[in-house]
């Protein structure tokens, strides 16, 4: 049972004012760089419970009539096709949807910057398609002097050499589809392009995380290190605040890392001493004045790093982790006194395993199993068999049991999983032909409108978005489409179900 621990109206009242407060102290534009996710953030919704995954697009929303919004993208991610895991695409469709979500929200994006450009034909590709669609797209190359060189990055060699991005409005919002696309250096460019200009512009950096009141011990921000455990991100005291101002603060490594040498370059842009003492000071973060039950975000927080830790132990099977972050996770975790086993869908997935194997289920001697906390801690269970996976057995359980259907009544007929099966084996040479969670939710949704049970079940399932799993086995790609689309909290194992390398 989840409680609510984040108040959304005290957080966007807080928020805007923050930001209104920051346009005053302009006399120019104000470039506003944004950390992490203005849309769909899950993260924080999972440890804020009660948080809105889209409350920050509603502090903008509220101020879209004085707003131009800029899209940064590192043209090597588009080359390498880099992944945002958590809607599993690309980060150049990634901008092409955010260009589309804004849009709903009432925001038009119509600048995008391909940063660090190098004549990289994916990126080529990519500003051609959005150029043909009436979107203005910019590049921008390597900053020369960068990082050693003031004098040439604030230059026109420097920043001077990127071409000058034209908006209307006072405040410039600087957003991307992940960290590292150049939002800084866009905003810095910016701002060296208006101080020649004779245009007192400024720059602030709008955060979610690490919450710079809360201690940093506190489990919120042990959760954002845990979220970049990846790449080594840390939690640190901002000592500069705490030597300006007395106040202890929390900040994270980079943007301590990286603050003397961006109080130069302001400096040297402006020609007087910078506008911000500290990390800090750059930072309009008031996410902190909306937690409102401290044990609730607390607890969401604990479950959170357990989640992350799940998912490194995985990218690490997959080959696409380091155990130096599986490492690092499990200090976290030691460090607030958790273990695995303290996410209630762990234990329950092992032993709905267990009485799988002893009733022989499984399929080809391959046995796994799933389990799923529902809204109200009523735990439910799914083995695979040798016609639904694990995933899909669960999820259809799960279904039954808030539609009060028995278990033993099937939802979706038997013909139409022979016909599948059959089209799988015979018609496309298919290994596996078990369904998968994508599959049996396509076959329930056609079964509905001749079953009242199926009917009844598939309007079930969006009660289940927030609901936690956990799963014995890596899942297929099938199933874990099926479970991210479901918006479930999913983890699994670091195990393959087989042996086999390749297994559909």
């Amino acid at each position: 049972m989840v409680h609510k621990g984040f108040d959304n109206e005290k957080y966007l009242r807080e928020q805007t004012q923050a930001i209104l407060q920051r346009m005053k102290e302009c006399d120019g534009k104000l470039y506003l760089e944004c950390g992490g996710k203005l849309l769909f953030d899950y993260h924080a919704s999972r440890v804020l419970p009660g948080f809105d995954p889209n409350v920050k697009m509603r502090v903008f929303q509220t101020l879209k009539d004085q707003i131009d919004v800029i899209v940064c993208i590192y043209a090597d991610d588009i080359e390498r096709r880099k992944i945002r895991s958590d809607f599993g695409i690309t980060y150049d469709t990634d901008v092409f949807k955010m260009i589309d979500d804004f849009a709903d929200w009432g925001l038009a994006v119509s600048r995008v910057v391909v940063t660090r450009f190098n004549g990289q034909p994916a990126a080529v590709q990519f500003m051609n398609r959005l150029a043909r669609r009436g979107i203005k797209v910019y590049t921008h190359k390597a900053t020369d002097g960068y990082p050693s060189d003031v004098d040439t990055i604030v230059s026109d060699e420097g920043y001077g050499a990127n071409p000058y991005i034209e908006t209307e409005h006072p405040v410039v919002l600087v957003t991307a589809p992940g960290p590292g696309s150049g939002k800084l250096a866009t905003c810095l460019s910016q701002l060296y392009h208006d101080y020649r200009r004779g245009v007192k512009s400024g720059y602030a950096k709008f955060e979610t995380f690490p919450i710079w009141n809360l201690p940093i011990e506190h489990p919120v921000n042990v959760a954002y290190e845990a979220a970049t455990a990846d790449i080594g991100v840390v939690n640190q005291i901002d000592h500069f605040q705490l030597s300006a101002y007395g106040v202890q603060a929390v900040n994270y490594s980079r943007d301590m890392e990286a603050f003397p040498l961006l109080k130069r370059i302001i400096e040297k842009i402006t020609l007087q001493p910078s506008f911000y003492k500290s990390p800090t000071d750059m930072g309009v973060n008031r996410c902190g004045f909306g937690i409102v039950d401290d044990v609730a975000v607390r607890e969401a927080a604990c479950q959170e790093i357990i989640r992350r830790y799940f998912a490194s132990a995985c990218d690490y099977a997959q080959g696409i982790g380091s155990n130096e972050a599986i490492v690092r996770l499990k200090l976290m975790m030691e460090s607030l006194g958790l273990n695995p086993m303290m996410r209630k869908t762990v234990g329950a997935a092992e032993e709905a395993m267990k009485i799988a194997v002893a009733k022989g289920k499984g399929r080809d001697g391959i046995v796994c199993a799933a389990a799923m906390e529902l809204a109200d801690g009523t735990i439910v269970t799914g083995a695979n068999s040798e016609i639904l996976h694990a995933s899909s057995a669960l999820v259809l359980n799960a279904a039954k049991h808030l539609a009060g259907i028995p278990k033993a009544i099937d939802l979706i007929p038997k013909q139409t999983i022979e016909s599948i099966k059959h089209l799988k084996r015979d018609v496309l040479s298919g290994r596996r032909v078990s369904l998968d969670l994508d599959e049996t939710l396509i076959c329930l949704a056609m079964s509905a409108p001749i079953n009242p049970s199926a009917q009844y079940a598939l309007e079930k399932l969006p009660q289940l978005r927030g609901c936690e799993v956990h799963l014995t086995h890596l899942p297929s790609v099938g199933d874990s489409n099926g479970l991210r689309k479901l918006g479930l909290n999913t983890t699994s194992e670091p195990k393959f179900p087989s042996a086999n390398l390749h297994d559909e």
